[in-house]
């Protein structure tokens, strides 16, 4: 496919008297042409090879994983991105509870998997609850700048608290409520457990509904089972509650029962304000029993310098972690992780080569960021915006990659959280060179803007774009392709099936990577960075 370089990205730089590229537009489309489906493939096997086992952070699959990122950069020529190292150290802390536990509440005792999943945060070998008072508190939200604190006029000190997942704008449906069906961080399962730990409660149980939490109850299950890993902290998480958990819905149904309360009339009320009610006698009791590793786990980091501006940086980024192996699973143990998200840890493979194909480099410095613990809530990422490697003021941008589009090529791009930077017009004009449209987030209940890599840099301030995919098919086999292999990918999310196959269609990737390529290149050439629009929640600090 011809592509031509910008002109108009030239002409402002001419005017602003700034030193011009001398890649021409046959370069640059040579480096967007060399993005291709079988390379990506063959990347992606690799990754989400049994031999991998699933890549859990700290285990033999990260070790293999980061030897196969180093070894594909050095090839392409990139530097390394920390110093003298590809690597940044990430102290983690592994958690597994015991699954010999039972939750008992109004007498009755609930099992492990089947009905809970209990853990702790804390970094302990014994933590618990006993005949802790149960108090309904809504969607658990305390939102100052939405007049909504669920809490508000409450003591849950020593209680336990049970909050809905999502926003109450999900349930009304109610543009003017939050943000109406598109969730916000308060929606978001870390932030229900972080206020109700800011609130002095002793445990916090989510209820459980597929549709407001966007998954299915065995999401929940490999999800919250097993090892979770945390940051290690000098106070040892003592600050959280002691014992957070998830119940599935029937259990909330007999629970509300239990207590002489209707969830679903509990469910209307929590949506309409803030509210809260004691869920009469009913307590809970459950021990926690933790083994805890403490480990080093690593993002890499690789960088192709500038030739004009070496100083400033875009960084693409994607997460290259999955769940690693279940022993104690009946049948296939390997969680894969083939489409979350070895594709898009392959696809920053296949960006970066995109640059390193060109004759000269672009203006501007491209680094390549594959993080840790993306499953464990945004760890990798979380650490660096902590300890950013590139400061916060040389960094331009971020693209970032979570399972890439594998249903064909589209007429469009979703853009998730569109309308908050100036990237999104930098990825229109990409797109429309596609013969593509724009379109915004297809889901956006599932708040997909706070649940990757690129939400730790937007919290720094840097302008992040999290797109892929799209909903119009480009013609009658691919829509029907897309029917069949839709309910594929959405039945093997976090499960073992997450495999690599065949039959997969990487064309809609290979379209979706090409113009990540194409928006970063514009990026560097043009003489001023992008900023976040005026209604974005997010600014430069």
């Amino acid at each position: 496919m011809k592509r031509y370089f910008s002109l108009t990205l030239l002409a402002t730089a001419v005017l602003a008297g700034c030193a011009t590229t001398s890649l021409t537009s046959d370069d640059v489309s040579k480096g967007y042409n060399s993005i291709n489906a079988q390379q990506l493939a063959e990347h992606v096997k690799v990754l989400a090879s049994d031999e991998f086992g699933g890549r859990a952070p700290s285990s033999k699959g990260e070790e293999l994983t980061l030897a196969y990122l180093t070894e594909e950069f050095k090839k392409l020529g990139y530097q390394p991105g920390n110093g003298d190292s590809f690597l940044q150290e990430v102290p983690l802390v592994s958690l597994e509870a015991d699954p010999n536990m039972v939750l008992t509440i109004g007498g009755k005792d609930y099992q492990y998997k089947k009905d809970m999943v209990m853990g702790s945060s804390r970094i302990s070998e014994r933590q618990s609850i006993k005949d802790s008072e149960l108090v309904f508190v809504g969607y658990g939200v305390n939102a100052p700048e939405y007049n909504w604190n669920d809490y508000a006029g409450l003591d849950v000190k020593g209680k336990t608290v049970v909050i809905l997942v999502n926003d109450p704008g999900f349930a009304t449906k109610d543009p003017a409520l939050f943000t109406g069906d598109a969730m916000t961080y308060y929606g978001r399962w870390t932030y229900k457990y972080e206020e109700a730990s800011r609130q002095g409660a002793a445990g916090a149980i989510i209820v459980h509904e597929t549709a407001p939490a966007s998954y299915p109850w065995s999401v929940v299950e490999n999800s919250w089972s097993g090892e979770q890993f945390g940051f290690q902290k000098e106070n040892n998480n003592m600050d959280r509650v002691a014992v957070e958990g998830w119940v599935t819905t029937e259990v909330a149904n007999e629970l509300f029962t239990k207590a002489g309360l209707d969830f679903a009339s509990a469910k209307a009320n929590a949506a309409k304000g803030a509210y809260h009610v004691d869920m009469g006698d009913l307590t809970a009791s459950v021990a926690v029993k933790n083994t805890i590793k403490k480990s080093i786990s690593y993002n890499f980091i690789a960088t192709l310098p500038g030739s004009e501006k070496p100083d400033e940086h875009i960084i693409y980024s994607a997460h290259w972690d999955h769940l690693g192996t279940d022993k104690n699973r009946k049948g296939d143990q390997i969680y894969n992780g083939a489409h979350d998200n070895a594709t898009g840890t392959a696809g920053l493979i296949e960006v970066a080569e995109a640059f390193a194909n060109l004759p000269k480099h672009p203006s501007r410095s491209m680094t390549f960021l594959a993080v840790t613990a993306e499953e464990q809530g945004l760890l990798g990422s979380k650490y660096y915006a902590a300890h950013p490697v590139i400061a916060a003021n040389k960094t331009v941008a971020n693209i970032n990659m979570d399972s890439l589009n594998l249903l064909g090529k589209v007429k469009d791009i979703s853009v998730v959280g569109i309308g908050k930077s100036e990237m999104d017009s930098l990825l229109a004009q990409a797109a429309n060179a596609q013969g593509r449209t724009v379109s915004g987030d297809p889901k956006p209940s599932s708040g997909g803007y706070y649940r990757s890599d690129h939400f730790a840099f937007a919290n720094m301030g840097i302008p992040a774009m999290y797109a892929g995919g799209g909903s119009e098919a480009l013609d009658e086999d691919t829509a029907n392709y897309r029917k069949r292999m839709s309910l594929v990918l959405r039945g093997c999310y976090h499960q073992p099936c997450d495999r690599y196959r065949d039959e997969w269609d990487l064309s809609g990737a290979v379209q979706d990577l090409q113009l990540f390529y194409q928006v970063g290149f514009d990026i560097s050439e043009q003489p001023q960075w992008p900023k976040w629009n005026a209604n974005s929640e997010f600014q430069r600090k």
